[in-house]
Order: structure tokens, then sequence, then C-alpha cells
């Protein structure tokens, strides 16, 4: 395996401003991603993909050099993180580095550690096109989502003959925390097109990702509470 890590890390977070370099428990969000990278790869193959120089000062602060500075391109609201993933890659692709497989780690999932992405590294093979982090959902399609209809009315998303709720099917809902994806597939297709995708599960609490004021208060209840 040749392995990238990337951890995207754009300035212009809307739902909690700077929240990549915003402190939990004490240190920038940020720092709890590139901790958990670092307990599986050296420094060199973990690349902070930012457009803002001061989460580049904060990341090198920790002693981790960050190889560029992301195109303003690639860091509006538009931006997709697909075409961030393409960006890396052939950053280090013209450095003379060709990565087989890509570790995507977002930052906004501050309780997944080095553990969990060696778990998840133990399950990826040839066969699969993408390993991806999971939590079995609440929100359960067979019995909690419903879809409004043509005539205003409510339906379940999908159908099935259970009468319990304990009977329907589990489903699975992508936490964020860990991608790790063949580079030649995700050069074809954008990884959520991918078809050849296992799980890693994780549970709730671990599973934690930040995008809300609110989720930034949960996370803090977290730490404080040393629930984790």
């Amino acid at each position: 395996m040749k392995p990238l890590v990337i951890i995207p890390a754009r300035g212009g977070s809307k739902g909690v401003p700077r929240k990549n370099i915003k402190h939990l428990g004490g240190k920038p969000l940020i720092q709890y991603t590139i901790e958990a990278a670092r307990g599986v790869f050296p420094d060199k193959l973990i690349c902070v993909s930012t457009d803002d120089l001061e989460i580049k000062k904060i990341v090198e602060t920790l002693g981790l050099k960050v190889p560029f500075l992301r195109p303003a391109e690639l860091s509006t609201d538009e931006a997709g993180t697909y075409e961030v993933l393409l960006h890396a890659i052939g950053f280090y692709e013209k450095t003379g580095y060709y990565p087989d497989t890509l570790i995507l780690l977002q930052a906004t999932s501050p309780f997944r550690t080095w553990k969990h992405i060696s778990e998840a590294l133990k399950l990826y093979n040839n066969s699969c096109e993408m390993i991806v982090s999971v939590k079995e959902t609440k929100s359960n399609p067979y019995s909690v989502l419903h879809e409004e209809n043509n005539e205003g009315w409510l339906e379940k998303s999908k159908n099935g003959n259970y009468t319990r709720r304990q009977d329907v099917p589990k489903v699975w809902e992508l936490n964020g925390a860990i991608y790790i994806i063949n580079v030649s597939s995700i050069k074809e297709n954008p990884f959520n097109k991918l078809t050849r995708v296992k799980k890693y599960v994780m549970n709730e609490i671990i599973s934690h990702d930040i995008d809300t004021d609110f989720d930034w208060l949960i996370a803090e209840t977290i730490v404080k509470n040393n629930l984790i």
C-alpha cells in the first residue's frame, strides 16, 4: 500500500466559524485528527489541505508541515471534497509520490482515534473501492423517515412488511470520520458514486460530527464528562 492521508481544513466554515482551529478541550479541533493520523502514519504521508494561513500556522506549530495552500477556487462554499482530493493527489504525484490508497479524515470528527483508523485499514483490500465509517442510524427509512407524495400525503421512505420497529433491517449512516479509498477508482468516479464499498462500524459518541453550534456543545459535553 502507498497511502496518502488528507485532512481538509477550509478557513471559511459557516456552521461554526473557524471551527477547525477553535479550541475543544484545550486544543484546536484539527489537532485531534492530526494526532489520530500520526498514530498510524508518518508525517510525510499526512496532508492538511487548507486555503487559510492561520490554519497553516497552527498546524505547523504542531510540527506538521503543510505542503501547499489550496487554490481559492477549491475553497468556496460550492467547492466539493472530490475536487479537493484530486488536487492533493495531483500535487503529490508531481513530487514523484504516486499514492494508491487515500485516507480521508475530516477534522470535524474529533473522537475518532488512531485505533479506529487502524481497524478500518484491516478491512481494506483490492476487492473493494472504499471503506467508509458508519453508525447505525436512528432515522430508519422503514419506520421513521417519510416522504411527501404528489398529493401531499406522507408515505414511508422505504416500504417493508414489518409490524414492530425492532424487526426492521439495520440501516447504516455515514458518519464522515474515515474514508479509505482506492485512488484509481476515485480518479474515475467521485467517491459517492463508488459501488464496491464496505462499512466500518463506530458507536454514536465516537461518530459525533461537528457541523453546528449545537454539535459543538455536545462535543464539549463529551469531553467535559470523559465520555470517550
